[in-house]
């Protein structure tokens, strides 16, 4: 299908729904079709519910609450603590399933309490590519996902976000924090912290596209291609190093196949039937 076609289904869905719950993460995709939600349906008929939880980094919030003033369409805050979800903090390959169900089951009762008449995440047309188990538990709440249902895939979504001025249109995709961590490495709340705090000095050094995986006493971090090169230069090599080690870890290595999507689970046999 033709951009344009793809945006005018997507447009139909929204249409047809008559009001929605979005589960709001601030990210490339909630981002578009929040505000796509209210140019079609009106600001007044879409609520975005954002849900903070350790693994949700604190500059994403910031971020989600920025973005939906911006949008004028009121944002409602939930918490939502994973590492107490059964199930979860044990990191099986399943644990994005009983995350997503959490979020999605609150979403659902706030759209019943509320009036409004679906729920909507922002699952695009290439998480199909990806192992991801949270959208069993879209299928099974019944929480449609309408860029996916458009046929709409990541750059598609980039290049409509460009089109309408979003400045979410080449932000790094958002996964929360806790896949950083191999399955069956338990997630705690200070590995968490640990995680981010070491993100948080890469972004402040200006790179877009990273990743910083936990693998015990050892920070595997993933770069763009073009940052190599700018990442051992020592004038970045040793303050980071430095910053790495007062973090708590004992080793930094420098994944060398850069930064890409699931790579955590590129050593792991998964069902995804």
């Amino acid at each position: 299908m033709q951009l344009d076609t793809k945006f005018q289904k997507l447009k139909d869905i929204l249409t047809e729904s008559g009001s929605a719950v979005i589960a709001f993460s601030g990210g490339v995709d909630s981002t578009f079709l929040l505000q796509t939600a209210r140019d079609v349906l009106g600001a007044e008929h879409v609520i975005a519910l954002t849900a903070t939880s350790p693994t949700y980094p604190s500059h994403e919030f910031n971020e989600s609450v920025k973005l939906a003033k911006q949008l004028g369409v009121q944002q409602l805050v939930v918490d939502s603590n994973e590492l107490e979800i059964p199930g979860f903090a044990d990191n099986p390959p399943r644990r994005c399933y009983h995350c997503k169900k959490e979020l999605f089951e609150i979403c659902l009762n706030k759209a019943r309490e509320l009036g409004y008449a679906e729920v909507f995440d922002g699952s695009n047309l290439d998480d199909l590519n990806d192992y991801r188990p949270g959208r069993e538990a879209a299928l099974e709440l019944k929480v449609r996902s309408p860029l996916l249902e458009a046929g709409l895939t990541k750059e598609d979504i980039r290049t409509l976000s460009r089109r309408s001025g979003l400045s979410t249109a080449d932000k790094q995709p958002f996964a929360c924090l806790a896949s950083r961590f191999p399955y069956g490495t338990r997630i705690t709340a200070e590995r968490l912290q640990q995680v981010d705090r070491c993100e948080t000095f890469l972004r402040e050094k200006g790179f877009h596209t990273f990743r910083v995986r936990y693998h015990d006493e050892t920070a595997r971090i993933e770069v763009a291609l073009d940052d190599l090169s700018r990442i051992i230069d020592d004038k970045m090599r040793l303050p980071l190093l430095a910053e790495f080690k007062s973090a708590g870890f004992t080793y930094v290595a420098l994944d060398l196949q850069g930064y890409r999507t699931g790579s955590m689970n590129e050593t792991t046999a998964l069902n995804k039937t």
